[in-house]
């Protein structure tokens, strides 16, 4: 009877530890690499840039919070233009849009969110086509000349683009979860903003 106890132990044992390990290799071998972070990173801030581009009502997209700053288009394309400050750097180009882009064929909703969608795209196209290998070339940051990776163009690219969106507006298809707390200097920055529509 031991020897029965004893061996339905160590077979509990061995398969405990088994699927310990397989479990540990499983978590090695799903670790994503460098490109799959920086594309997921990049997707993310896309997908916030084009809910805001979608989500502000067309009325309101020549408005401007105060005489000083730009109309609620002009920052959507300031913003999607910067895009292509990691974009045409990291294949070796001078950006596309030096200044932001002209209004010209940008004039509508539908076209601005038209332009955010394909800058997004082109980004992630190029993540997809260096892979990890392209991540650590080198390249010329366009604003301070130095010499910088590519994935860490990519990263000052995206989190430029989280700061020069619309201070104080949170998209409503982002949901109350991503949006500031009440009686936070974000969330008093975006009932000013609500008000200023409004009127």
């Amino acid at each position: 009877m031991k020897k029965v106890i004893a061996g339905a132990v160590l077979a509990v044992t061995a398969l405990s530890g088994a699927s310990f390990l397989s479990a540990r290799t499983a978590s090695k071998a799903a670790a994503p690499s460098t490109s799959q972070i920086v594309l997921s990173q990049w997707n993310e801030i896309g997908r916030k840039l084009v809910a805001m581009a979608e989500d502000f009502p067309e009325d309101k997209y020549d408005f401007k919070p105060t005489a000083a700053q730009r109309t609620f288009a002009e920052q959507m394309l300031h913003v999607a233009a910067s895009m292509y400050y990691f974009t045409d750097p990291a294949q070796g180009q001078k950006p596309r849009y030096p200044d932001d882009p002209k209004r010209d064929g940008l004039k509508t909703k539908a076209e601005i969110v038209a332009f955010t969608k394909k800058c997004v795209e082109d980004g992630a196209a190029l993540i997809k086509s260096k892979g990890d290998k392209g991540m650590s070339e080198w390249t010329t940051d366009p604003e301070s000349k130095q010499q910088v990776q590519i994935s860490d163009l990519a990263y000052i690219t995206a989190s430029l683009l989280c700061i020069t969106a619309w201070p104080g507006w949170c998209p409503r298809s982002l949901g109350p979860r991503n949006r500031p707390a009440a009686g936070t200097r974000n969330q008093r920055d975006k009932d000013e903003v609500r008000k200023r529509r409004e009127a």
